[in-house]
């Protein structure tokens, strides 16, 4: 017989979770990787759009964007230099994410109801760059649901990471005071399911943002990389919800 399991904490990813960030963030860098490689005379058989760059590297953050590039064409950025890409992208995504950005549909209604509830502590645990993630939730009014619990692979640790490490879900359940057994988080990309799994956090697959012809690939992409069930809309969350709080997932 299953056994209950009390929740008590429920942490979010940003991009393409809350909000419908990814396609805007890439578009915004592609550019800027294209200068990059052409600065060090990487030989592209074709320059990057957001598109291509969302197909390889969505879920992980501009640091880990680079790192996978410049080990795949053989180059090397200085310290200062990777720094100073690494601003110049924050601000360019952060203007076009002031300008358009949208939050996913129906979680403002889910996060309401788990604000109301009073039983949950809610995080959001992000690779992307804090300035970024706040001035994301900020611009569709969900910051009210996390105050200052928003943790940043690549700006709330020691060390910049980013997902599929599990660091920053370290952090934030030693910051927050929990324990990953009484967590879930909501994870839309490969990188982020394995970085919740790998802190030993229950996973929830999120598809819905993904055009309808990608939904089953991503589904099995997110099972594999260890979320304990998919979800396609905001609305199906408080069942699951339910099911994970019962023993039954």
């Amino acid at each position: 017989m299953p056994s209950c399991r009390k929740i008590t904490t429920i942490l979010f990813d940003c991009d393409n979770t809350l909000v419908l960030s990814e396609e805007l963030a890439f578009e915004g860098c592609a550019d800027l990787i294209n200068e990059i490689c052409k600065s060090k005379n990487v030989p592209l058989e074709k320059p990057f759009t957001g598109d291509s760059l969302i197909v390889e590297f969505v879920g992980q953050n501009f640091r880990g964007m680079m790192k996978s590039l410049q080990a795949r064409y053989n180059f090397e950025l200085r310290d200062d230099e990777l720094e100073d890409y690494v601003k110049r992208e924050e601000d360019v995504v952060i203007a076009k994410l002031k300008e358009k950005l949208v939050p996913c549909k129906g979680v403002d209604a889910e996060l309401e109801k788990l604000a109301a509830s009073g039983k949950y502590k809610l995080a959001v645990v992000s690779s992307s760059a804090l300035r970024r993630v706040k001035a994301s939730i900020e611009k569709v009014g969900q910051d009210k649901y996390f105050g200052e619990d928003v943790f940043s692979a690549a700006t709330s640790l020691p060390v910049p990471t980013s997902k599929p490490d599990p660091a920053i879900y370290l952090h934030a359940l030693k910051v927050l005071g929990k324990t990953a057994g009484e967590s879930i988080t909501i994870e839309d990309s490969k990188s982020g399911t394995l970085s919740g799994a790998r802190a030993g956090i229950k996973v929830i697959g999120y598809v819905g943002p993904y055009p309808e012809a990608e939904k089953a690939k991503m589904e099995k992409v997110l099972t594999d990389a260890g979320a304990v069930v998919i979800m396609q809309d905001w609305a199906e969350f408080p069942a699951i919800l339910a099911k994970i709080e019962s023993g039954e997932l």
